[in-house]
């Protein structure tokens, strides 16, 4: 509670800043935008409020009331209040727990086949088709950057850009090892093969502060590749470019012009150095982004899809649905809910001890 009434005092305080008419604009919109964020607080506090005065009211009538009926009424209003403060309190609890400060940032989707060869690059384009229908439902804008198809119809690695109102909070829970189980077409003995995918999730940060100098830098240009209007392959705007100090490479090939490429790739490689040190400076978090995403070794995996039995198997959650078609089509909602709902209950659990 008196987390809540710091967030109340706060917006009050912002209240009566807003009213100072020399107030110039920038601080006016950064302080509009901090006490819209409070809001949320302002009113959990104000049903608070309410509801502690009814369970007064009650209580007090309740303590010279002698008519056995109106008793009876004014008992049944204050249980009814009581079990609705106990239900408030627990969206106050979630309303308080920290909030990721990525989660409404767009997001870098990195898709990469793993063990299983043809197999694994045909799943890692089921993958991405999965999550362009899921994109679609949600209304959230995916742009392929760079994409690296093998000869049979699967891709061998690709990466995406998604942006859209809480992309990452939909997103951060799909980076690791995802294991697919079936038949291939290709067997003729009917047995069940073993593949896997890793799928790598960064939040995009594109104000980052991060400094790169050009002489650590190589940058490539090529020809486009892939499918396309006659205009592919006719010159040369690919651009690909490589971190020497840390060998991360990215390449971009949506854009027409070699400029904007070179930008876009720029653009997700400050991001991919943002992630980079902020793992380094924070070794809990780069463990645990390492056990996230492992080394795509069959043995390894956050998520099972076993086709003969129309199955997908969640594992750190432990959930297991029995509609695996519908999934493949970008119905992931309930299982991101289900990660989502866990991740708060696992906070409010270490914020009591």
């Amino acid at each position: 509670m008196d987390k809540l009434e710091s967030y109340v005092n706060r917006y009050n305080e912002i209240n009566d800043e807003l009213m100072n008419p020399n107030l110039n604009r920038k601080d006016y919109e950064r302080l509009a935008k901090e006490q819209s964020k409070l809001s949320e607080y302002v009113e959990l506090n104000n049903r608070r409020q309410a509801i502690n005065k009814a369970i007064e009211e009650a209580k007090e009538v309740l303590k010279t009331e002698q008519d056995v009926d109106v008793r009876a009424i004014f008992d049944e209003e204050l249980q009814n209040k009581k079990a609705e403060l106990e239900q408030l309190q627990k969206e106050i609890e979630i309303a308080l727990i920290d909030k990721d400060e990525d989660d409404e940032k767009n997001v870098i989707l990195e898709i990469r086949s793993g063990a299983g060869g043809d197999e694994a690059s045909l799943f890692a384009g089921e993958l991405l088709r999965m999550y362009q229908k899921f994109c679609e439902k949600h209304r959230f804008k995916m742009n392929i950057v760079s994409i690296s198809e093998t000869g049979v119809g699967g891709v061998k690695e690709v990466v995406c850009t998604i942006s859209g109102k809480g992309v990452y909070s939909k997103f951060k829970f799909e980076s690791g090892v995802h294991r697919v189980q079936r038949v291939p077409e290709t067997e003729s003995g009917g047995r069940v093969h073993t593949s896997t995918v890793t799928v790598a999730v960064l939040p995009e940060n594109e104000d980052v502060d991060v400094t790169i100098d050009e002489k650590d830098l190589r940058i490539d240009v090529c020809r486009s590749s892939g499918a396309g209007g006659q205009s592919v392959n006719t010159t040369d705007s690919a651009v690909r470019i490589v971190h020497l100090p840390t060998g991360m490479v990215v390449a971009c090939q949506d854009e027409r012009s070699q400029i904007q490429n070179r930008e876009k790739a720029l653009r997700i490689l400050k991001s991919k150095l943002y992630d980079f040190y902020k793992a380094q400076a924070d070794a809990e978090y780069a463990e645990k982004r390492k056990c996230q995403v492992g080394t795509g070794d069959r043995s390894e995996r956050i998520r099972t899809y076993n086709f003969p039995q129309a199955r997908v198997t969640d594992h750190r959650i432990n959930l297991t649905l029995y509609n695996l078609p519908q999934v493949m089509e970008g119905n992931i909602d309930e299982i991101v809910d289900s990660l989502t709902k866990t991740a708060i209950e696992e906070q409010l659990h270490s914020q009591v001890k």
